[in-house]
Formats: structure tokens, sequence, C-alpha cells
């Protein structure tokens, strides 16, 4: 969703694809622009996203968004953004505006998803958001939080096949 006012635009996330059995959270930091107007998180065609979970959970990457949506569900994993809303100027991480976000209630979400041990962020900005605004907010768990290679295609420094390695290796 994308609210105007003044200066940049606020957009805003979705909910989460998450069910009680999930284990494994992966986060991304906000939405791109093809995402917002699809309603459909990672729905930029150029964006590896699917392409990397589909070739793990050996799904059709041509499957409707609802059945890969719960392909995950069915593999355990949960998905998210770490923000809830921003200011921002097309799709990009780097324009989110730093004073302008808001996280995700995390504290709620991991009481109602106890089982969750990993965290996976997709990309820096996923990680350095949670980090500033998430960490000083939750208690202590026993999870584990490792950064994956951002499947944006702005992230064009590594190959398809070195990001899938990256994440066939997180997610093992």
């Amino acid at each position: 969703m994308i609210a105007r006012g003044k200066g940049l635009p606020r957009v805003h996330s979705f909910a989460p694809i998450a069910d009680e059995n999930a284990e494994v959270l992966i986060l991304g930091s906000m939405p791109g622009r093809a995402s917002l107007d699809a309603g459909q998180y990672y729905a930029h065609r150029q964006n590896a996203f699917w392409r990397i979970l589909c070739e793990l959970l050996r799904i059709d990457p041509s499957s409707a968004y609802e059945v890969r949506a719960q392909a995950l569900k069915s593999a355990r994993i949960a998905l998210w953004d770490v923000l809830q809303s921003c200011t921002r100027e097309g799709s990009l991480d780097a324009a989110i505006e730093r004073d302008t976000q808001i996280a995700n209630d995390f504290r709620s979400f991991f009481d109602a998803h106890e089982q969750i041990r990993r965290v996976f962020f997709n990309g820096a900005t996923a990680e350095a958001c949670f980090t500033r605004h998430v960490m000083p907010e939750i208690e202590k768990r026993a999870i584990r939080y490792v950064r994956l290679p951002s499947t944006s295609p702005a992230h064009a420094s590594m190959s398809f096949e070195q990001k899938l390695e990256g994440w066939r290796r997180a997610l093992s």
C-alpha cells in the first residue's frame, strides 16, 4: 500500500505469510513498487526470491502466488518484512528514509510463533533495520540470525547460482 502526503510517499508492508508451525522466518526490508502494486511479496519479475525458493522447495515457479505461499508454510517457513512502514521514493532500499522507519510488531509475532529458531535476512538493509529497531525491543530468544545474499536485481554483484548456493546452505 502506498499513502501520499507531504514529501515522499509512505509505503506499508503486508501481513506475514506464516502459520503456527513456522520454524524459520525470512525477512525483507520493505516491498518494492512492483510488489506493492501486485499485493504480493517479491513480485518484481527480476527478483530471484521465488526462483530460489521454488528451486529449494522443488515447486513449479510458475505456480500461482497462493500455491507458493502455501509451500512456504508447508516447509515451516514464514515470510515478512522488518518494516511496517516508511517513506521511500521508488523501490530501492537505499531510498528508505531512516527517520521514517516503523518496524512491525515482532514481540507479538515471536510470541505467536514460538517455534522459530532461525531468522534469515534477505540482504543487508533488512538486517540493519532489524538490528536497529527490533533487537532492542524483544526479549533474548534462542534464535540464530543470518544475513543471506539479497535476491534483489539491484544486488547484481552475485550471480543467481551464487545466491542460490548461499540460500541452499542456510536453509538446509
